[in-house]
């Protein structure tokens, strides 16, 4: 029986007509929706019946639709996407943007991450994913947006991206060690303890770490034998081991700030030394078009401008 002119047939009619209309076959529609080919055909009978008019021709082993079936198909295939949009963004978190950043293990845990729950904060539905590794990974070909890496100043070539900041250093240790057995009272004596150092890929030889030479040099300290050396592969584990006392750490400006700012680490003696290294950030040009990635980008900036200074040369330490 006909249904009145202004009353919609039932919806799980529509959805079946919509399916057999899509494919025009009850057989592909049935298995679409979990149903026989019976009950299918049962459904669009039914919905034919209370439209009083065919929706399908049935040709033998083809199925056509007729002016009012295409008319029909039509108007519920439009309607019937806009509310399974609808549901799918009722039903699905909320919609984030991923960033995919990769720099150096140091960067990443001494420098970035402290800082990213400001960036969250201000930004709280893009995700950043980090990839902290000392191997240069190509952007676009593993899928980063955006890269920080480290390297000479002078010997970085141009497509290693835009300066982030530069890089200073002086000897940084556990306040304990300023006052026990050896006092650090002037960079001689360092010479009565560890030195702590991150291997280089040119080799090491034993006596005194490469990376100290420039540091005494600059203060008027020969090279000497200190009591022991503890060599590490990575920037950060070379701070964990300074920060529970175990030596001295020619620490990196900016990278050490905030561990000085919480007095886990302080300065025997005072001077830096601009160093020859900095940090770089490489956005891939396709990625530096969307918000999120210029957000965050923009916020490393933004930070980095917050570090004070680094000194452009060495100031003599003080003596005591």
């Amino acid at each position: 029986m006909p249904i009145e002119p202004r009353r919609l047939p039932p919806l799980d009619l529509l959805v079946a007509f919509e399916a057999a209309a899509r494919h025009l076959s009850f057989t592909k529609a049935a298995g679409e929706r979990f149903l026989t080919q019976s009950a299918v055909s049962r459904q669009i009978a039914a919905l034919e019946e209370s439209l009083g008019t065919p929706l399908f021709r049935r040709r033998h082993r083809a199925l056509e639709l007729t002016e009012a079936g295409a008319r029909l198909a039509a108007a519920t295939a439009t309607a019937l996407a806009a509310v399974r949009e609808a549901v799918q963004v009722i039903r699905a978190p909320r919609q984030r943007d991923v960033v995919a950043l990769t720099t150096t293990p140091g960067f990443a845990s001494l420098w970035l991450i402290p800082r990213l729950a400001r960036f969250v904060a201000l930004h709280p539905r893009i995700d950043v994913r980090i990839d902290a590794s000392y191997a240069t990974r190509s952007l676009a070909g593993e899928g980063f947006d955006v890269a920080v890496r480290y390297g000479s100043v002078e010997r970085m070539p141009s497509e290693a991206g835009e300066p982030l900041f530069a890089e200073a250093v002086q000897p940084l240790a556990a306040p304990a060690l300023l006052h026990g057995r050896a006092p650090l009272k002037r960079p001689q004596d360092l010479a009565r303890h560890t030195l702590l150092h991150v291997l280089t890929t040119s080799g090491e030889t034993p006596g005194m770490p490469l990376e100290w030479h420039a540091w005494l040099r600059t203060v008027g300290v020969a090279a000497f034998e200190p009591a022991a050396t503890l060599t590490f592969n990575s920037y950060d584990t070379a701070v964990a081991a300074a920060v529970e006392g175990q030596g001295v750490l020619l620490g990196r400006r900016p990278l050490t700030d905030a561990l000085i700012a919480q007095g886990r680490l302080v300065a025997p003696f005072r001077g830096q030394l601009a160093s020859a290294r900095g940090y770089y950030v490489l956005t891939d040009a396709v990625a530096a078009q969307r918000p999120a990635v210029a957000a965050l980008v923009a916020w490393m900036r933004a930070m980095a401008r917050e570090a004070p200074p680094v000194a452009r040369r060495a100031t003599a330490p003080r003596r005591r």
